[in-house]
């Protein structure tokens, strides 16, 4: 087995217990959007869709062009026009 010396040891544990800590951080933050979407909800919005204006707002906007185009299209070879 190979070991590790001290100051790699000291490095290591540093790096786990950022991540750890991080990981304690991003579970509080899901909590805080957990409350936010319950808030949400509570006040008559639809959270399937705010979900979905989110993901929208993270998008390029020409992104988003192409996939609303290609939405279009698909939807009108389907019959279902909006």
């Amino acid at each position: 087995m190979t070991t590790i010396g001290d100051n790699s040891n000291q490095q290591l544990r540093s790096i786990v217990e950022r991540i750890e800590h991080l990981a304690e951080e991003i579970d509080g933050l899901r909590g805080d959007q957990k409350d936010i979407y319950a808030e949400a909800k509570g006040n008559g919005y639809d959270v399937k869709i705010l979900r979905k204006i989110i993901a929208l707002r993270k998008k390029d906007p020409d992104a988003r062009a192409e996939e609303a185009a290609l939405l279009e299209t698909y939807l009108a070879a389907l019959g279902m026009e909006a």
